[in-house]
């Protein structure tokens, strides 16, 4: 039974004690390594004089082969002390490290050469025998080299326990520096967390290739019959000059073979090229938006914004802490930030502390409905430029409190819009929406409502006081990764195993990234002469549905197999498709071809818009919100109410 046990012990037991024992070993200690090393040509030694005595040669006599070879493995000894052979990490061992052990052998080769024709003109004998000490550095360097890969081959695949063949099978698109760099990060990464199987490179390519022992593909293969012939389990795109629609097609490949899509940032931006697999990752749904990103004209709003003081409301929010990081890249003078949720205001200024900038930043806890406060905030400040993007913008939740989407969306606009006036404020920018377009719910007819109110109070202003404040409106769809947007809920309930819910499977929206939508915003500050609704063309309208289903593939599932795609039904107020403009809008240019103004008069004037905007406000007090309602489509004609309890209202 003990013999039993020992066995037991030796052949299982042992493994796992010796890979715990290697694996927590951070490096080996240099003493250590230099001793190996030392003990390396003392065995090559051996092996030379195996080798030489068996051949026709006969040794020289001058000394005993003891002292010979003690000189030698003392001149390799102190090369290797001087060319630092030990300092390196063995199982990250690298084309420097071989130099090194080159250099460092080749360096003995010439000095005992040296030693040995020195030693012969002094005394007319020779100590080595030449093809001996080219057989001895021969033997010394290769198996220095192959002690190194051995330690390295070592800790790859037997200490970390992971088998190449069953790590998912990666294919690089790209083969500039940029793909070899990543190649080589995600081959040095430990644990390994992919095989690299290829990479993708141009059109030219026609002969087979191999870079870093794997196939180089020419872009003329069917990327299809790669994937399936070479069972690729995830595709990295590190060619950062394809085009959005190459890019797009080449993810839409991949995703119908159930192929994961990931990117990496540039080189220039890596922190650590060890840790490279935190950089890796799932290729980001804003990238397949089915239209160009679009680029403003940053000097105009430099030109705007520079040396000015600022009030940003709805600060904290997804779009106003947006606004905030691009001003703050514009030198501005002093950022006044204000909103009227506490721990995400504390949570903005604890982030753009951390930004290097000669900008004063202030928070400001201060809810726009209170007029008070917001005539304080202007009085002490008297800031010259105002970007309005307070405002509470969830539908289902405005169909159920409509006193809170009157109280902020329109008398908040008002108050901070009157405040702007009275304070003499160059410019007033109001962030909108395109639920504000024929809308059906409370949420977009009290945002068109806002949108109302500034263009009949510039036209108010105007007429008496040309010079005075400027309301520009800007009109956009939904914002990818906004707080509360479909994206984020998606990727929370994909992370959760699902389902993912939608509302009805034919919902369209249009979308836009969070910086995008910002610079609409800061752009429309710049070139507005007042009066106008800017909006841009964002292309072609997504379907939530398809939506659902690619980042559920880029998250490399299935959908329906590993995650369910379940179907709630339209929710208060939700319509199928939002509208950025009326049918009868007049659409006039501007100097940016995605930039459009719509031209949304409503046909109110100032008096008659603001004693109906005080009427609502009183309604909503009251909680009469039926009356509210009413009043509210009567100031917007083209507010029809869809599944909600507000529909009966409509005449």
């Amino acid at each position: 039974m003990a013999w039993f046990s020992i066995s037991s012990f030796s052949t299982g037991n042992l493994v796992g004690w010796v890979q715990r024992r290697f694996s927590n070993l951070g490096y080996l200690p240099r003493w250590i390594i230099i001793c190996i090393d030392v003990c390396i040509v003392s065995l090559a030694c051996y092996l030379t004089y195996i080798v030489v005595s068996n051949l026709t040669l006969k040794f020289y006599t001058t000394y005993t082969p003891l002292f010979r070879y003690s000189i030698i493995v003392l001149v390799h000894g102190i090369f290797f002390l001087l060319y630092r052979t030990y300092a390196g990490i063995i199982r990250h061992s690298s084309f420097f490290d071989a130099l090194k052990l080159f250099f460092s052998t080749f360096s003995g080769f010439v000095l005992l050469v040296v030693f040995n024709y020195v030693h012969y003109f002094l005394t007319g004998d020779k100590v080595y025998l030449m093809p001996g000490l080219i057989v001895h550095t021969l033997f010394t360097f290769l198996m220095l080299f192959s002690f190194r890969v051995l330690v390295k081959l070592f800790f790859e695949y037997y200490l970390s326990g992971v088998i190449p063949s069953s790590l998912p099978r990666l294919l690089i698109y790209g083969s500039d520096s940029q793909a070899i760099a990543l190649a080589h990060a995600i081959l040095l990464e430990q644990p390994r967390k992919y095989q690299l199987v290829g990479f993708v490179g141009d059109k030219r390519i026609r002969m087979k290739k191999e870079l870093l022992g794997v196939p180089l593909f020419g872009r003329k293969e069917s990327l299809k019959t790669l994937l399936t012939e070479h069972n690729v389990k995830a595709l990295l795109f590190a060619d950062k000059q394809l085009s959005k629609t190459k890019k797009i097609k080449i993810v839409e490949t991949c995703l119908s073979l159930g192929c994961r899509v990931l990117t990496a940032p540039v080189i220039k931006e890596w922190e650590d090229s060890k840790d490279i697999n935190k950089s890796i990752k799932s290729f980001a749904i804003q990238d397949l938006l089915e239209r160009q990103p679009i680029f403003l004209d940053n000097q105009e709003v430099q030109h705007q914004v520079a040396g000015k003081v600022i009030l940003v409301t709805g600060a904290a929010g997804s779009i106003g802490s947006e606004i905030v990081h691009q001003l703050l890249a514009y030198g501005s003078k002093q950022l006044l930030l204000l909103d009227q949720a506490e721990t995400p205001l504390h949570h903005l200024c604890l982030e753009l502390s951390k930004v290097n900038s000669s900008c004063i930043l202030t928070p400001l806890l201060v809810d726009v409905r209170d007029v008070s406060l917001v005539a304080h905030v202007f009085s002490r400040y008297q800031p010259q430029l105002v970007y309005h993007a307070a405002a509470y913008k969830h539908v289902p939740l405005m169909e159920d409190n409509p006193y809170q989407a009157i109280m902020t969306n329109c008398l908040g606009t008002k108050h901070v819009a009157d405040m702007a006036i009275r304070f003499k404020a160059e410019r007033f920018v109001m962030v909108s929406t395109d639920k504000a377009v024929n809308p059906s719910n409370i949420m977009g007819a009290s945002k068109r409502i806002a949108e109302i109110y500034v263009q009949t109070l510039f036209m108010a202003t105007q007429s008496e006081h040309p010079s005075a404040t400027k309301f520009i409106t800007t009109r956009f769809g939904n914002v990818l990764g906004s707080n509360g947007s479909v994206v984020p809920l998606f990727t929370k309930q994909i992370e959760a195993g699902g389902p993912v819910t939608l509302t009805h499977p034919d919902i369209i929206r249009y979308f836009m990234t969070i910086p995008e939508a910002c610079q609409l915003v800061l752009e429309a500050g710049a070139m507005g002469n007042g009066g106008e609704i800017f909006i841009f063309d964002m292309g072609k309208p997504v379907r939530i549905l398809d939506l659902a289903t690619k980042m559920i593939r880029l998250a490399g599932l299935i959908p329906e197999q590993d995650i369910a795609i379940q179907i709630t039904g339209l929710r208060p107020g939700e319509k199928l498709y939002e509208e950025l403009l009326y049918d009868a809008s007049k659409v006039l240019p501007t100097h940016h071809a995605k930039i459009l103004i719509a031209q949304d008069l409503s046909g109110y004037d100032y008096v008659a818009f603001n004693s109906l905007m005080e009427n609502l406000c009183a309604h909503a007090v009251a909680f009469d919100y039926e009356q509210a309602v009413r009043l509210m489509k009567q100031m917007v004609p083209e507010f029809k109410s869809q599944n909600s309890v507000f529909e009966r209202l409509d005449g």
